[in-house]
């Protein structure tokens, strides 16, 4: 949603402090589910099953309560009906799924860098749908994703990698997976809005993969902090920030909200270093920033 006209200097205040918080939200629960994964025990499916669940039931919720919509019209259109189900399946528990298998097979750190490569994937693949060059911006912002990626993966030296195979792996498809959350689901936010169509797809996608992974099979050690940890990824990094991030768009422009959103891997790179004693080379945190630059460069592009 763009916001048009002047923007008074308050609510623009507002708009910014909402979308970082909404950010550091989103980077601190990526670090919350590492130490979950790496000094708890708990698994990635059960996680992320919990999450869909709980979250998309929230969403759906407060868009019934308090937005007053019917979220029950959806479903009743075929055609969207099919959408929906893709985007649930394939975009909202892809880019779930990926991420915290990232996590949990490298670090949160890495992790939510790796998955910033989504815009640059998205801008190659609009220069291949318009059938166009990329453009200067674009073709800077490639070559910084590229060069950050190997600093990041491989602290700069080529015959050593900084994180297991499956981690960088899982953080590449966390990024596509992103890419494809971000471009697939347009005809149905517009026509049905971020509450509805975000909160069926969590659902949708929780109840797929409880088939897989059912919630009540799990493993893990429960105690005060795991409890907590649970209640913050699922309340505070999904709920709480994504109701921030929507009602940031009311009071900034979305390319705004989309740059200060760059807070979430800065954060959940301080975190991980600070709290988990993650080791994070100079090589890594310049390779860091360098993926980071990519979406203020590709902000300018208008395509």
């Amino acid at each position: 949603m763009e916001s048009h006209g002047a923007v008074l200097p308050y609510p623009r205040t507002k708009g910014i402090i909402l979308v970082l918080i909404a950010a550091i939200f989103w980077g601190v629960s990526g670090t919350v589910a590492q130490f979950l994964f790496h000094r708890q025990g708990f698994s990635t499916g059960w996680l992320v099953v919990v999450r869909l669940l709980i979250s998309g039931s929230g969403l759906l919720f407060f868009a019934q309560t308090v937005g007053k919509q019917n979220i029950w019209s959806i479903w009743k259109n075929k055609q969207e009906i099919f959408q929906l189900v893709i985007f649930g399946i394939i975009g909202m528990l892809g880019v779930q799924y990926t991420y915290f298998a990232a996590i949990e097979h490298g670090n949160a750190a890495t992790a939510t860098v790796l998955q910033y490569l989504a815009p640059v994937m998205i801008a190659c693949y609009l220069c291949f749908k318009s059938k166009a060059l990329p453009t200067k911006q674009e073709s800077i912002a490639i070559i910084l994703a590229l060069t950050g990626t190997f600093l990041l993966v491989t602290k700069g030296d080529i015959h050593s990698l900084a994180i297991s195979v499956p981690g960088f792996i899982w953080g590449i498809l966390s990024a596509f997976a992103l890419a494809f959350y971000t471009l697939y689901p347009g005809g149905l936010l517009t026509k049905w809005g971020s509450l509805i169509t975000v909160g069926w797809g969590m659902i949708i996608g929780g109840i797929g993969f409880s088939f897989i992974h059912p919630p009540w099979k799990f493993q893990g050690t429960w105690s005060f902090s795991s409890f907590m940890a649970v209640v913050f990824v699922v309340i505070f990094g999904t709920l709480i920030a994504f109701y921030c991030y929507m009602e940031s768009m009311k009071y900034i422009r979305a390319s705004e909200a989309s740059l200060l959103a760059c807070a979430e891997p800065l954060s959940a790179a301080f975190l991980a270093v600070a709290w988990l004693h993650v080791s994070f080379s100079p090589a890594e945190w310049f390779g860091s920033f360098a993926i980071i630059a990519t979406i203020f460069i590709l902000s300018t592009v208008k395509r």
